[in-house]
């Protein structure tokens, strides 16, 4: 399996504000800074150890399940010929051996049947070579440009809130400690490990401090109340009861069955020998293609079967529920969608993303 090569990112410009260009690696560490690193780090580095313990076993790579990977990647991102994938990738200062590399790493991760422990290694402390893998991973599977988003809010805050808050600013101070069990004292080492200085660490103190301020203005009851009502069928959630079947014959006698028969979803399952489970999800979340069937169902209704993968199923709606202010995932929604519209909007004034956007392949 390929080593670990370092390949120079310094000329990649992610955003800019200003006169000022951003890197990928202000993007990475800001969020470190914030305390949003570390789950993904972890997980990178349990692909690390998975590949590397299945070199180790000598695991022979299904090569198909990695190019099937591969290709639905371009299917996603509308690269069509090998000279549009390599373009991409050049953009991006990543080669095709990155690409390969990248799910390579996720089979071996998935393939392995084994608890994998990564190494304990703090990103801070990770060598150069390692840290260009992870930008890798980053620009692939879509983080990087979740974490350019993040900085350009914060950028766009920072330019906008002309007047420095004390209180603010000290509270993320002591936010930053808490989150890093550091005491003040050891910040000039942790600075040094990671390379920035105190003038970097009271930025971002400053970008967190002013960002966190609009936050709190925007989340004021009537603006949540309107977002609430816009958002009635989008955040509407539905309870329902699937079964997956092989065939679509065998989908329609199913339906027969409830129907027609009035057995239970359960029934059917088991009398078949189907897998059976119960799903929530939100309107927003049904793909596009299958929003339409949804639309006008009520408690009870069985959908006509829908083809998934190389099966069929049957779902049956147990609850329609519209959204409540108290329900935490339809608050947590309304938020997002206020806080992305305001920054949006702010940062389309202030900054300008370089790197174009790329979905997760999660």
């Amino acid at each position: 399996m390929p080593g670990i090569e370092s390949v120079s990112h310094d000329d990649l410009i992610v955003c800019t504000c200003g006169s000022r260009e951003y890197t990928p690696r202000d993007a990475i560490e800001a969020a470190l800074f914030r305390g949003e690193l570390d789950l993904k780090w972890k997980e990178f580095l349990r692909c690390m150890k998975a590949e590397r313990r299945a070199d180790e076993l000598d695991l022979e790579l299904d090569d198909s399940v990695i190019a099937d990977a591969a290709e639905a990647f371009r299917y996603e991102h509308d690269l069509i010929t090998a000279e549009e994938t390599e373009a991409f990738l050049a953009n991006r200062e990543l080669t095709l051996d990155d690409f390969t590399d990248f799910f390579t790493r996720r089979y071996c991760a998935n393939a392995l049947n084994e608890n994998i422990v990564p190494e304990q290694i703090e990103y801070i402390s990770a060598t150069p070579e390692l840290r260009q893998v992870f930008l890798a991973e980053l620009i692939l599977c879509g983080e990087l440009d979740r974490m350019t988003t993040a900085l350009m809010f914060r950028l766009a805050a920072r330019c906008a809130e002309k007047d420095s808050d004390l209180d603010a600013t000290a509270a993320q101070k002591r936010k930053f400690f808490d989150r890093n069990k550091i005491e003040p004292a050891q910040l000039p080492n942790w600075l040094e490990r990671l390379r920035r200085d105190l003038e970097w660490f009271n930025e971002m103190v400053a970008m967190e401090a002013a960002f966190r301020r609009r936050c709190d203005t925007l989340l004021v009851p009537q603006a949540r109340q309107r977002e609430l009502v816009a958002l009635r069928l989008p955040l509407t959630r539905f309870e329902t009861e699937l079964i997956e079947l092989e065939s679509r014959d065998a989908a329609q006698e199913a339906l027969f069955c409830v129907r027609e028969d009035g057995m239970s979803m359960e029934e059917v399952a088991i009398e078949g020998r189907y897998p059976y489970r119960r799903v929530d999800f939100l309107f927003e979340d049904i793909p596009a293609d299958l929003q339409q069937r949804f639309l006008s169902v009520s408690e009870g209704d069985v959908l006509e079967p829908a083809a998934r993968g190389d099966g069929f199923e049957l779902c049956r709606i147990i609850k329609k529920i519209e959204p409540q202010a108290d329900d935490s995932t339809v608050g947590l929604r309304i938020e997002q969608r206020l806080f992305d519209r305001h920054f949006s909007e702010l940062a389309s004034k202030y900054t300008q993303r370089r790197l174009g956007d790329l979905t997760s392949t999660e």
